[in-house]
């Protein structure tokens, strides 16, 4: 993994060394901190060769700055300041994170002249810092240490130490708590989704999920025996080509009041899908580790929410299998019964991820009785055709949890777009020999994936989020670089922070 960086909040401090990091909106004259970092009025000669503005995230580099004790002098725009948002800030930690290159120490002053700087814009400011700086470099046996930057774009393997200078630095302090709470949430969210699937199997995903008890989550595991018990035909059928058991973690934060109803999050685990019998070209195929991207995000989620002690019960339910070819698979026509009593015909084994889903909604539905299911899943690679790679599918039986959810979206900037549902999509999976199918074809695939999973929710308020362009092999930005990214930790725990904490 790459070196970490440390930060720390400051109301004054003078640069001795390292990385001297401003900022600077269009509208300010000169940058924050120009007098401490810059004690020889380089700034203005440089700026007007660069024909540098302080337009948003555009970046000034000045090498051995003359009269400044500062290595680096990296000035970061902001743009006009009346139009500067959470997610603008997020970004400029990252073009700050990625200016840091060799350095062991930094200085960030925040304060830009002319504007007031709030608590949560340095702890979204540091939280930015922090997305950027990870890279997944487990298995590299000669790591990078560039000062030019290296191959994911990112620090570099030493530690930093990064002291932000803002006036209110004790509220910015308590802020960042928070953030980095996030942080830790979408790394080991980026973590599982990168990590190959020769070393992550449900097993070990589940030994992964186990570790939230150190931060005061209850988790259950339950097994391949725990579940024939509960009648989980539907997830066990996808399990069944794989010598590599199933698992169902139950993961409860009990942050709230006891009499209040649970909120409840489901994520797809498929920790590698083959396809089954119905199996995937092999061009690809690797990427399919990252078939768990859903579990991934809901285990990532739960350790923000314990970790920042959030005021909410909260449950997260992730179904943990492989999906393999081998003799022991389920076959295309098959018939299988589901926890919920329905039989579903398997019309193409690589409609799986339903499957698993079915059995882990109506589980959480049944035991707990929450006030609203979300489900997470990299669930069609029709989602990517509808939507690309910049906006995550949203479906949903609730118009008040989608309006959420969106506003959500729209603040994190993990962005969704609402997509139809209704009874005429619910006919195509309609089957001639059980209560239905798996699969209808390639017409509105994302479509009726989500009729697919509205059958095991009852009336619950639910939405279904298909995340299979947004997981992985999203477009890297200024905040994440990474084949993995996370998506969904801030998504939902920027709902669950507005929306249901006391």
């Amino acid at each position: 993994m790459t070196g970490k960086i440390d930060i720390s909040f400051s109301k004054s401090h003078r640069v001795t060394e390292g990385v001297a990091i401003l900022l600077k909106t269009v509208e300010a004259e000169l940058p924050a901190g120009v007098a401490d970092a810059d004690p020889a009025g380089i700034y203005g000669r440089a700026a007007k060769v660069a024909k540098f503005t302080g337009k948003s995230m555009s970046v000034l580099d000045i090498v051995a700055p003359h009269g400044s004790e500062a290595d680096r002098m990296v000035v970061v725009g902001l743009g006009k300041a009346a139009a500067l948002t959470a997610h603008d800030w997020l970004k400029a930690g990252g073009k700050a994170a990625a200016a840091l290159k060799g350095a062991d120490k930094a200085t960030v002053y925040l304060d830009v002249l002319g504007l007031e700087i709030s608590p949560k814009a340095a702890a979204d400011f540091a939280l930015g810092m922090l997305l950027r700086a990870y890279k997944f470099d487990t298995y590299k046996s000669k790591k990078k240490n560039d000062a030019n930057g290296d191959d994911e774009g990112n620090t570099n393997d030493k530690d930093v130490k990064v002291t932000i200078v803002t006036a209110d630095a004790s509220a910015a302090k308590k802020a960042f708590s928070d953030a980095e709470a996030v942080a830790e949430g979408v790394v080991l969210a980026r973590n599982l989704v990168n990590e190959p699937a020769n070393v992550l199997g449900p097993e070990e995903f589940a030994d992964t999920a186990k570790k939230l008890e150190a931060l005061g989550v209850d988790i259950e595991i339950l097994g391949e025996k725990e579940m024939k018990k509960l009648g989980m035909g539907a997830l066990l059928g996808v399990a069944q080509g794989s010598v590599r058991p199933p698992r169902l973690v139950v993961m409860q934060w009990k942050g709230g009041k006891s009499k209040d109803k649970p909120i409840a999050f489901v994520g797809k685990g498929v920790v590698f899908d083959t396809g089954g019998i119905s199996i995937k070209p092999a061009a690809g195929m690797e990427e399919m580790k990252g078939d768990m991207g859903g579990a991934a995000a809901v285990t990532g989620l739960m350790h923000t929410l314990a970790a920042r002690k959030a005021k909410a019960n909260v449950v997260g339910i992730i179904g943990l299998v492989e999906n393999m070819p081998d003799g022991n698979a389920q076959r295309p026509g098959d018939i299988v019964t589901s926890m919920s009593g329905q039989t579903i015909e398997v019309i193409n084994t690589d409609a799986e991820g339903r499957l698993v889903l079915a059995d882990a909604l109506w589980y959480c539905n049944d035991r707990f009785k929450p006030e609203f299911m979300v489900n997470l899943a990299t669930l069609t690679g029709a989602v990517l055709v509808a939507l690309g790679n910049l906006h995550a599918g949203l479906f949903s039986n609730d118009d008040a949890l989608s309006e959420k959810l969106l506003a959500a979206g729209l603040v994190t900037n993990e962005r969704l777009w609402r997509l139809p549902m209704g009874k005429d999509y619910d006919k195509m999976i309609d089957s001639k020999f059980a209560d239905m199918k798996n699969s209808s074809g390639r017409h509105a695939g994302s479509i009726t994936a989500a009729q697919f999973l509205k059958r095991f929710v009852k009336d619950t308020p639910w939405a279904h989020l298909d995340i299979a362009g947004t997981a992985m092999a999203s477009p890297s930005d200024e905040i994440n670089q990474s084949w993995g990214s996370g998506f969904g930790v801030r998504l939902l725990d920027e709902l669950v922070r507005t929306n249901y904490e006391a």
